[in-house]
């Protein structure tokens, strides 16, 4: 297992095979995000778009795993704690909505790192009474087509604030762009997570050249 580093958040990659396009393969686009220097991986697979049913999930699940331990780039699961210990994940990743963050904490906390999804102050003031918590996503930063539940957008000025309240690294979520990643960054948050900007790339090399700064 990976032990959490805040550099981890530079260039997050989340994806699972709905946020590709259509006739694409996780594999090729995970492989190739890998090699071209993304910083962490999430396992989100899910909804009716997914391409796997639970059986085929685990298998391809564990073939990235093992590919992101050849490169040495945190694997994270999004909100499935069965799942991550199965896989033996560095990490998971858990939202508002799903398992409460107290009890991912006493299942897995020592045996993985632990992201929250936190989208305004009431939020975030709650996670830093809680320990165990390893960083923050925070956002929606922009409009994103990528999650059908996505909070109210905060844009940058609203990830400020979280970035200045926050006692732990940040990382932005929503609709991050190469074109606005550099504005992201200069409101203190560590890194950008994406999924479409980079699963959709039709240069996924340049793209995340460009994520990273």
């Amino acid at each position: 297992m990976l032990k959490f580093k805040p550099g981890f958040l530079r260039a997050y990659f989340v994806c699972g095979s709905q946020d590709l396009v259509p006739n694409d393969n996780l594999y090729r686009v995970v492989g190739q995000a890998l090699e071209a220097g993304i910083t962490a991986y999430q396992f989100r697979d899910k909804g009716t778009a997914s391409q796997f049913n639970e059986d085929e999930r685990f298998k391809v699940a564990l073939r990235l795993r093992k590919l992101c331990a050849e490169y040495q780039v945190p694997f994270i699961v999004d909100d499935d704690v069965k799942l991550a210990v199965a896989l033996r994940a560095d990490g998971i990743h858990v939202g508002q909505s799903d398992e409460k963050i107290e009890q991912v904490i006493s299942e897995v906390g020592n045996e993985m790192f632990i992201g929250l999804s936190c989208s305004n102050e009431t939020e975030l003031k709650d996670a830093e009474q809680v320990r165990g918590i390893a960083y923050y996503g925070c956002g929606p930063v922009y409009t994103t087509v990528s999650k059908a539940d996505a909070s109210p957008v905060i844009g940058t000025n609203g990830l400020s604030r979280l970035v200045k309240l926050a006692h732990r690294p940040v990382v932005a979520i929503g609709g991050i762009t190469t074109k606005t990643a550099k504005k992201v960054r200069q409101t203190g948050a560590k890194g950008a997570a994406v999924i479409s900007e980079i699963a959709q790339s039709p240069d996924i090399f340049l793209t995340v050249r460009q994520l990273k700064g």
